[in-house]
């Protein structure tokens, strides 16, 4: 479980067109690095020791100026230090990373490194306004695993200029650049940003949730397929980001939504003789059946019999295993 830190925007010079991290986050301030002890506590006050990682969000943390990078880093090292978490993590940007940042990282024990790479189709970040290439997340990742840091690769869908097609490209550069974790978020057009702008003068058209819960479903797939460990899909819902969001492919449950399309996806190849027998733990009913029983009634509209009982394994038609 992560232990989250926001420094919103901080490091940040650059203002991409879907940002706007007030909305985001509901954080308008970094907080003092005190407060990362403060914030820490409250999280293990209840917590087993050891299972959780501090994780700096929300802005660049390698943009911050170092002595302010080492005071929140600092703050969280004692609890690493002390084996009451297992980990640091942070975000930043591709093109902030270099010898020197990695070593300062290095020094205070941070464990994973995630990039906010987004896209890797060049067209698609200057579109985003994100003020870096491809070739600068080629040649971070590159730098991050030969220092054995854990890779992280964000990645974003529905973008100005992005393209089913060139997401899925995104996904297989990312396996190849040997990314461990990955996040997937569909694009949504939030106030106060220059999308929102591009989208009511009409240059831009966001994402519906069917378009994004089909091309995330896919996406999901391809990376549980290579071992790419799928840290989150969507936004955190709160209502500072459903009273922002202008348009786009807003839903509460998005990553649920993608998980259940990915896994109606293996049961529509399984279908044998108009029928679909699944024995499973019950912990995977819901994904199973869908989101308000979506793809239970799926397959019964299409006239395919759905039956689920629990069982050990997640088995269909008593041959096929389901993957989740």
């Amino acid at each position: 479980m992560n232990i989250p830190v926001f420094v919103p925007h901080v490091g940040c010079p650059n203002d991409c067109a879907f940002c706007n991290q007030r909305s985001i986050t509901g954080v308008t301030e970094a907080p003092d690095p005190g407060e990362v002890e403060r914030i820490a506590n409250e999280y293990l006050s209840g917590g087993k020791a050891g299972s959780h990682t501090i994780a700096f969000f929300g802005g660049s943390f390698t943009g911050i100026e170092p002595g302010l990078q080492r005071s929140y880093l600092a703050h969280a090292k004692k609890y690493l230090d002390a084996g009451r978490i297992s980990g640091i993590r942070l975000s930043t940007r591709p093109d902030y990373i270099g010898p020197a940042e990695l070593d300062l990282l290095a020094e205070y024990g941070v464990t994973n490194i995630e990039l906010g790479a987004q896209s890797m189709d060049d067209g698609v970040l200057a579109a985003a306004g994100r003020g870096h290439n491809s070739e600068a997340v080629r040649r971070a990742s590159h730098m991050i695993k030969e220092r054995g840091f854990v890779l992280g690769l964000q990645m974003m869908t529905g973008l100005p200029e992005d393209t089913p097609e060139k997401a899925l490209a995104t996904a297989e550069e990312f396996i190849a650049l040997g990314a461990d974790e990955t996040r997937i978020y569909p694009t949504l057009v939030m106030e106060n940003t220059r999308l929102a702008a591009m989208y009511r003068a009409g240059s831009y058209r966001p994402q519906s949730v069917e378009e994004a819960v089909e091309l995330g479903a896919v996406l999901y797939g391809r990376f549980r397929a290579a071992g790419v460990k799928v840290l989150r899909i969507g936004l955190s819902d709160s209502e500072d980001l459903k009273g922002g969001c202008v348009a786009g492919p807003y839903h509460p449950a998005m990553g649920e939504l993608i998980i259940g399309r990915y896994v109606r996806n293996q049961l529509e190849s399984m279908a044998e003789n108009g029928r679909l027998d699944i024995r499973a733990p019950k912990k995977y009913f819901s994904k199973i059946v869908g989101i308000k029983r979506c793809n239970a009634e799926y397959f019964l509209k299409k006239g395919v019999a759905f039956s689920l009982t629990e069982g050990n394994d997640p088995l269909v038609n008593g041959k096929y295993s389901l993957d989740f």
